[in-house]
Parts: structure tokens; sequence; C-alpha cells
């Protein structure tokens, strides 16, 4: 596809919506047609965009993110859990705790996405088959951990959460050993 005219404001739009797939613009001023814009993002550029697969970690890989979000899950699920609820006659306090677990509900959800992302980049991108040879149940260990992450998602249960940092923390100890590397597992809480 490629559109004439498109202002940067258009451009930094349509490049952000595209995260997660590779954006190819060739970026050209865009030859005056006698009508004067000031500021920069009145500058247009010629844009042709193609999608495709795109290393979106340049290549750098490292199980710390999905330790991270795995922990918040964690964390979010125990204040879930810790939340009292107080009678609905006492109408702030319940809309404010209604409002709480809505966020913390949300915060669990986002978070257990966020490892599902970072643990199938992983899997598909770091990973291969000579891989398998030492870890024989390397597609079991991920596969888990996708559903815990799914089962995180959709009900607040804490042995769900417990298992998913569990099994990062295993995924943590074969992508360093890939490496040669013996590095810790620890947790920020």
């Amino acid at each position: 596809m490629q559109k004439q005219g498109l202002s940067r404001r258009e451009f930094l739009a349509l490049t952000s919506a595209t995260s997660g797939m590779a954006v190819l613009a060739a970026c050209v001023p865009v030859a005056p047609t006698g009508i004067r814009s000031e500021g920069p993002a009145a500058a247009s550029v010629a844009v042709q965009v193609q999608s495709g697969w795109s290393d979106e970690q340049g290549g750098v890989y490292d199980p710390a993110d999905a330790r991270i979000r795995a922990e918040a899950v964690l964390s979010m699920t125990r204040k879930i859990l810790e939340l009292e609820q107080p009678p609905e006659t006492m109408g702030d306090a319940y809309t404010a705790y209604l409002n709480t677990t809505a966020r913390y509900i949300a915060i669990k959800e986002q978070e257990a996405q966020g490892a599902k992302d970072q643990l199938l980049l992983l899997w598909t991108d770091y990973f291969k088959p000579e891989h398998l040879a030492d870890y024989p149940d390397l597609h079991d260990t991920f596969w888990q951990a996708a559903k815990l992450c799914s089962a995180c998602k959709v009900a607040v249960d804490l042995e769900a959460a417990r298992s998913l940092l569990a099994t990062v923390e295993k995924i943590h100890g074969i992508f360093w050993a890939t490496k040669g590397r013996d590095i810790a597992f620890y947790t920020a809480s």
C-alpha cells in the first residue's frame, strides 16, 4: 500500500499501530503543492508499508521479563485474595473495593498476557531444534507455561500463579544452561 502526503503524526500513528510487524518505510519529502504548512507535524512523507516477520528483541533474549510478569501475576492474585469485601450498604467503601478489585484484575490479566507473549517469543525465536536433544521436555514446558498464563488470566487461582512462576524458573534454568551460564533465579519480592 502506498500513500502520498502522510503527515508525521499519521506516520507515527501508523508505525505504532503496526508494532510486532516489520515496518519498512521509505520516507521522502513530498513535493510542495503550493500550500504552505508550519510545524513538525505538517511535514509530509511518502510511505510504503510492508508487513512481515520482525525480530522484536533485536536478537537479545532473556527470560527476565517473563519472570517479572509472572511475579506480578502472583502478587496481584495474592492482593485480590487478601481484599476484604465490605457490605454493599457501605457505599464508598464498597465502591472503593470494586474499583480496587477491577484494577488488580486488569493488571493481573495484562501481566499474564505479557508473560505469555515473552515466553512464546523465547520458545519460537530463541530455542532451536538442537536444544531438544538436551531438553526433550522443552516443548511441553513452554506449552504448560502458556496454558498457565491463560489460566491466570481467566481466574484468580493462587496455585496456578505459583505454578506459573515455578515454570518460568524452570525455563530460566534451561535458557541460561543453553548459553553455558549459571545465572541464579531470583524474585523481586
